[in-house]
């Protein structure tokens, strides 16, 4: 094999393992998958896929499963998969038997995490009807999650936010529904198969700030054109009391 290929083989390996590229899988602790979410999983909702955005910039989410196993994950920004960090893990019967991450453990199935993808594989005598349910974080009036499951979504935002206002708010993909109950946006639709959720939203109040904003904005600039206006007029007056010509500009008298 010709020396300088070898070398580069060698040296991309390299690369590669200290990127952490080849990095094994690692089991997702008990301590982190049994703590307790910060209120209920809405297990009874009507769609194939609900989603709670908190006000603390996390969320809460339960997903029908009618497989063995989910993966779980998040695009960074090169378009690669990172592992979504999940915390809280509940597995839902049909029958209504709620179990935390231990259990499911213990009952045969794993939480397991690379450097793609969290995987959540069932227990063993999972069903059908089955539920998932976890806590992860989000970003701060962005809420962004590939669709793990085919089917309709619900997305429920914080008290007081909407995304109705261009610039400020926007919902990805279209074909939504929206409805406010108890001061809360509710986005649904009734079917999603690819791609991902996005939602991008606003306090109502940000838009009170950022209509002053912009009105002091239009009052400064508009004093400012005011001001140069004027002492524009006033030079002009002073080049005519002087004899200046003002029209041909060149400094000489008439």
């Amino acid at each position: 094999m010709n020396r300088r290929l070898l070398v580069g083989i060698v040296g991309l390996a390299l690369l590669l393992v200290t990127a952490g590229c080849l990095g094994g899988t690692s089991s997702v602790s008990d301590d982190r998958l049994d703590t307790d979410p910060a209120e209920s999983y809405r297990w009874a909702a009507d769609t194939d896929a609900h989603i709670t955005v908190q006000e603390n910039g996390r969320f809460r989410a339960v997903y029908d499963v009618n497989e063995s196993s989910l993966e779980l994950y998040r695009f960074d920004g090169f378009g690669s998969r990172t592992p979504l960090q999940v915390e809280s893990l509940r597995y839902r019967y049909a029958n209504g038997t709620v179990i935390n991450g231990s259990e499911l453990k213990a009952r045969g199935g794993s939480v397991t995490q690379n450097r793609r993808v969290t995987n959540v594989t069932l227990p063993a005598d999972a069903n059908s009807d089955g539920k998932v349910a976890f806590t992860s974080s989000s970003t701060p009036k962005r809420f962004s999650l590939p669709v793990f499951v085919e089917g309709s979504y619900e997305v429920v935002l914080p008290p007081d936010r909407r995304v109705n206002f261009p610039i400020f708010g926007s919902v990805r993909p279209s074909g939504y529904d929206t409805e406010i109950v108890d001061d809360q946006l509710h986005i649904t639709w009734p079917n999603v198969s690819d791609g991902s959720i996005v939602v991008q939203f606003y306090l109502q109040r940000d838009l009170g700030i950022f209509a002053a904003i912009a009105a002091i904005s239009i009052l400064v600039g508009g004093a400012g054109i005011l001001y140069y206006r004027r002492q524009v007029e006033e030079l002009q007056r002073r080049r005519e009391e002087l004899g200046l010509d003002v029209e041909g500009g060149d400094g000489k008298n008439r």
